[in-house]
C-alpha cells in the first residue's frame, strides 16, 4: 500500500442486522479507485494484520470477518500468512481462476481455513469454481422471483452467498427472504424503518441530566445522587471502572470512589458512549456501531494534533454525529436536550469549526468518499496515521459489545 493510499470500510450486516464483518479496500490521496497491483496489497495485508493483531489478545475484531481484494499474484504471498485463516476472507474476481495456479492457491488457502469470495461469477448457468467460500451477487429489486430460483439450489450448499449493493433497508429484507448470508450497502447511516421510539427514553433522560451536571463541574456529591436513583446506572458505572481497561489492583464498590478516580472529562465521554447505546428500540445495531467507531476514530485523528481535552471533545462529536438518527429527532433538538460546547454544536450541525474538518474525515472513510484525501490535507494528517486510527478505533469498538448478527 502505498504513502498515499487511504482504507476505507463498509460492513457486512447479517440476517439480524448486526455486523458480521468488514470490506475493506484503498483509495488514492484524488479519491479514485483504481486496480490495486500486488505490491499494494501485500502491503495493505501486512498493515492490516499489524494493526489488527496482538500477541496477547490475537485477533482485535474478535469473530468478525475481514473482507480483502486480492488477485493471483498474492495468493501465494507470504503477507496472507500474517491474517487469521478463520477471519479472513479474500476477494477474487471471476477471471482471476481461469489462472490454473491461482485455482491450485485457492485450493490450498481453502485448506488452511481462509474464505475465498467470487465476484463476477455468472449464475445463469455451469458449474461454479470449486474451494469458493462466499460468493458476491447482485441484486436487483424488480427481478425478485427469477433471483429466487437462481439461489434456490445455493441456499442448499455451503457456499454463504454476499448481497451487493443492498441500499435501503426493503432491499435487505428481501434479500434476506432469498437466503442470502451478508450484505454490503449503505445501510450503517440509515435508520430501520418502522415502529421506534423518537426523542429521550428514561435511562437516557437520566444520563442527560447527569451530563449537564458534569459539564457545569457540579460537585460529585450531587452527581452521586443522581446515579444512586438508577441502579442499572450504577452497575454499569462500576462494572466500567473495575474492567480490565483500568487495571486496578483492587475492586472498586464506592460510587463516590468511582466518579472521584474517572473525573469530568473521562465521566462526560463514558456518558456520551453510553447515550448512544442506550437505546430501548435496538432497530439499527449497525447505526449503532458506526457511531462508536466514528467517535473513536475523531478523537484518535486529532490526538497528536489538538490539547488532550480538546481530542476528548472529538470524541463525543464523533459519537454524537449519528446521534440524531439514532434518537429519532433532528440535530437542534439533541443540542436543546444536552449542554455542549459551541465548538462541538458546530462539528454536529455543520462540520465547522475546530472539530468539524476531523469528524467530516471520519465519516467520508465509512463511505468512499472522494473528499477523503482533500480533508486528511487540510488537517496536515498522512494516509498512514489516518489509516492507523481506522483500524484503531475498529479494533476498540469491539472491546464495547456492541451487538452482532
Amino acid at each position: 500500500m502505498r504513502n498515499d493510499n487511504f482504507i476505507v470500510r463498509e460492513p457486512l450486516l447479517g440476517p439480524k442486522q448486526g455486523v458480521v464483518g468488514y470490506d475493506l479496500t484503498w483509495q488514492e490521496t484524488g479519491g479514485a479507485d483504481g486496480e490495486a497491483d500486488e505490491e499494494d496489497l501485500h502491503a495493505l495485508l501486512s498493515f492490516v494484520a499489524d494493526q489488527l493483531s496482538d500477541e496477547k489478545s490475537g485477533w482485535l475484531l474478535g469473530k468478525k470477518l475481514l473482507f480483502l481484494e486480492a488477485s493471483p499474484a498474492l495468493l501465494n504471498g507470504a503477507a496472507i500468512k500474517r491474517m487469521p485463516p478463520a477471519s479472513t476472507v479474500l476477494t477474487l474476481k471471476h477471471g482471476d481462476l481461469a489462472n490454473p495456479g491461482a485455482v491450485a492457491a485457492v485450493k490450498t488457502l481453502r485448506a488452511a481455513g481462509y474464505g475465498i469470495s467470487l465476484r463476477g461469477a455468472e449464475l445463469s448457468g455451469g458449474a461454479l469454481p470449486a474451494d469458493i467460500s462466499h460468493l458476491e451477487v447482485r441484486f436487483s429489486a424488480g427481478d425478485f422471483a427469477a433471483q429466487a430460483r437462481r439461489y434456490a439450489a445455493l441456499k442448499k450448499s455451503s457456499l454463504r452467498m454476499v448481497g451487493r449493493p443492498v441500499s435501503n433497508w426493503q432491499d435487505y429484507d428481501a434479500c434476506a427472504m432469498l437466503g442470502l448470508d451478508a450484505f454490503i450497502g449503505k445501510l450503517h447511516l440509515t435508520p430501520r424503518p418502522g415502529k421506534r421510539a423518537t426523542g429521550l427514553n428514561p435511562a437516557q433522560q437520566i444520563i442527560v441530566q447527569i451530563m449537564n451536571l458534569v459539564a457545569k463541574n457540579e460537585n460529585l456529591q450531587k452527581i452521586e445522587e443522581i446515579f444512586k436513583r438508577d441502579p442499572g446506572l450504577s452497575y454499569e458505572l462500576l462494572r466500567f471502572i473495575n474492567s480490565a481497561a483500568f487495571g486496578l489492583k483492587t475492586e472498586v464498590q464506592s460510587l463516590r470512589a468511582a466518579l472521584a478516580l474517572l473525573g469530568y472529562e473521562a465521566l462526560f465521554q463514558w456518558l456520551s458512549l453510553l447515550l448512544a447505546t442506550a437505546s430501548s428500540s435496538g432497530y439499527s445495531p449497525v447505526l449503532m456501531e458506526t457511531a462508536i467507531i466514528r467517535g473513536r476514530f475523531s478523537e484518535l485523528l486529532g490526538q497528536k494534533y489538538l490539547p488532550r481535552g480538546e481530542s476528548e471533545n472529538l470524541f463525543v462529536a464523533g459519537i454524537f454525529s449519528l446521534l440524531d438518527r439514532l434518537l429519532g429527532v433532528s440535530m437542534e433538538e439533541v443540542l436543546a436536550s444536552i449542554k455542549l460546547s459551541d465548538q462541538v454544536a458546530a462539528a454536529l450541525l455543520t462540520r465547522s469549526g475546530p472539530y468539524g474538518p476531523y469528524v467530516a474525515l471520519a465519516e467520508a472513510c465509512e463511505l468512499n468518499s472522494p473528499l477523503v484525501g482533500p480533508l486528511a490535507s487540510s488537517l496536515k494528517i498522512s494516509p498512514k496515521e489516518v489509516n492507523l486510527a481506522h483500524l484503531s478505533a475498529l479494533a476498540w469498538a469491539q472491546k464495547l459489545g456492541v451487538p452482532a448478527a
